[in-house]
C-alpha cells in the first residue's frame, strides 16, 4: 500500500495507478453538491472563490455531527457522479485530486487526463470507520450550508483506493473486464 501526503505533488499523483490501495495523510477539502453549485457559479460569475482550489483534493463527504469528545461523526463518501456537472470547472481551476464512491461522466475522466487528476474511492458503508482517520475538522466556507459547507480536514491513514488515475485508467472497468474474462466464470 502506498502512503500519501495531502496535498499531493504531481509527481506523485502521475505515478499512481488504478486499483492501487493508498493511505493518505495530510490535509484536504471537503465539499458536496451545494458547494460545488455554488463554487461554479462563482466561477462562471468571475468572482473570487473562498478557498483556492489550486493543487487541492476535495472529498465529497457530509459529516453526521459529532458525539461528544470527537472530532466528527461518521464520514463516509457521497456519491460522486452528483458532482459531475461541476467537477471539469474545477478541475480547470487547479483541482487535482477528488475521493468519493461510484462512477464518473466520461467528461470527467476526459478533464481528469486532461490536467492529470486523480480520482479516489473510498468504502461506501464504512463512515465510522473513516471517521476515526479524521483528526481535525474546520469549516472554511459556506457555513449556512451546514454539512455541506466547506471544511479542511487532518487526516492520517485515510484509507483509498485509485479509482480513475491521471492517464484515464478506471478501477471500475477494470474490474469488470475481469470478472466477465473466461477464466473467472463459474464451472458448470
Amino acid at each position: 500500500m502506498k502512503i500519501l501526503q495531502a496535498p499531493f505533488s504531481h509527481e506523485e499523483l502521475k505515478n499512481l495507478r488504478a486499483g492501487e490501495s493508498v493511505s493518505i495523510n495530510g490535509h484536504f477539502l471537503v465539499a458536496r453538491d451545494a458547494a460545488h453549485k455554488r463554487l461554479f457559479e462563482c466561477i462562471q460569475n468571475h468572482q473570487q472563490l473562498p478557498v483556492s482550489l489550486q493543487g487541492e483534493c476535495v472529498y465529497y463527504m457530509g459529516p453526521s455531527p459529532a458525539n461528544p469528545g470527537e472530532v466528527i461523526g461518521s464520514a463516509g463518501p457521497t456519491t460522486s457522479g452528483r458532482m459531475d456537472v461541476y467537477t471539469p470547472t474545477l478541475l480547470e481551476c487547479g483541482l487535482r485530486a477528488m475521493i468519493g464512491k461510484g462512477y464518473r461522466s466520461q467528461e470527467v475522466i476526459d478533464a481528469i487526463v486532461k490536467y492529470e487528476a486523480v480520482y479516489f474511492v473510498c468504502i461506501g458503508g464504512a463512515g465510522a470507520l473513516i471517521s476515526q482517520s479524521i483528526k481535525k475538522y474546520e469549516v472554511l466556507a459556506y457555513e449556512d450550508l451546514g454539512a455541506e459547507a466547506i471544511a479542511r480536514i487532518e487526516v492520517e491513514n485515510f484509507p483509498c483506493i485509485v479509482a480513475i488515475d491521471s492517464r484515464g485508467n478506471n478501477f471500475y472497468l477494470q474490474g469488470q473486464q475481469l470478472a466477465k474474462s473466461p477464466i473467472n466464470r463459474p464451472i458448470r
